[in-house]
């Protein structure tokens, strides 16, 4: 059988928990096609792999890479300790949809919530979009070391349809609603893996203002939902209030409304879930509920970060 690409003489670790071993592993239409001694390598791209160590790449499903990756091929530092796929647009925050005159208000979001330095994002940033589609086909120019996937972001979303009144964290109306939930629905179409927000206190601007979103009612969350159960494709990615170690009263209401919104919109929901001092035990009740939940009816998957942040 000709293979595309053959890497030989690698000690293969897979990830198993099994012990190290050396294979040849032959690649055909960018799948894995077999692991074994001596493959054939003839008319196939051959990487020499002697006395190195070839392992499944990371697939990292919570970054910020929004800005960088307008400039940034090879995406450090994630591209040289193992990462293969990176999805950025968490947390409500990123950088389309934008009307012309908001880049600074997103880039002022983005260094408030994630410790970005805006200056670099100022100088580094290459725009020349509006859509969330047209953010995309200004990525998919570019050439990447590495796997790239985006969320839309429920911050930028709210800041391009109600202006101040979004970024305001003003209450949305039906129209308002309507809008994000086209917005959101023209954005899987167009790629996007999902659409994310932030409940999480401690998610400022460096205005000092909560990330837009962060007190949205349940018609508009539903209504970020909906979008993705319409569009069939798409997971709904959040910081639920609680997640930073404030506002702990308000997380086991929280779980309850994400369980509900998985089981209504049939599309899975992803949160974070950390470890907080005053309630150490806190994390055990929510997991054993999302556990309970994806059972039955709903698909609500904590994702535990290694950051104490959660972000």
């Amino acid at each position: 059988m000709a293979y595309d690409v053959v890497i030989t003489g690698g000690t293969v670790v897979d990830g198993t928990g099994d012990a190290a071993f050396q294979a040849d592993i032959a690649i055909c239409n960018g799948k894995i096609q077999d692991i074994g001694q001596d493959l054939p390598t003839e008319s196939a791209n051959v990487i020499d792999a002697t006395e190195k160590i070839v392992t499944p790449g990371f697939v990292d499903i919570h970054t910020h890479y929004d800005g960088q990756a307008t400039w940034d091929g090879l995406l450090e530092p994630s591209s040289g300790h193992g990462v293969t796929t990176v999805v950025m647009g968490n947390c409500g925050v990123g950088f389309a949809p934008v009307r012309p005159g908001q880049e600074d208000w997103l880039i002022q979001l983005m260094e408030g919530v994630e410790d970005i330095p805006g200056t670099a994002l100022s100088e580094g940033m290459e725009w020349g979009w509006e859509s969330f589609p047209e953010y995309l086909d200004a990525l998919d120019s570019k050439e990447y070391a590495i796997d790239i996937g985006s969320q839309i972001a429920h911050g930028a979303i709210r800041s391009y349809i109600m202006g101040d009144r979004g970024s305001n964290n003003e209450p949305a109306n039906a129209t308002d609603i309507a809008q994000m939930k086209k917005l959101v629905h023209e954005a899987i179409d167009a790629g996007a893996l999902g659409v994310s927000t932030s409940r999480v206190l401690g998610h400022r601007a460096m205005n000092g203002e909560p990330v837009p979103g962060t007190f949205a009612a349940e018609d508009e969350l539903y209504g970020l939902g909906e979008a993705l159960r319409d569009a069939g494709s798409g997971v709904f990615e959040l910081a639920p209030a609680g997640a930073d170690g404030q506002d702990l009263g308000n997380a086991p209401k929280e779980m309850e409304w994400m369980k509900r919104l998985s089981a209504t919109i049939q599309r899975p929901v992803t949160f974070a879930l950390l470890q907080n001092e005053t309630e150490p035990s806190l994390w055990k009740q929510l997991l054993e509920e999302s556990l309970e939940a994806t059972n039955k009816e709903a698909n609500a998957s904590p994702r535990s970060p290694d950051d104490h942040s959660g972000c």
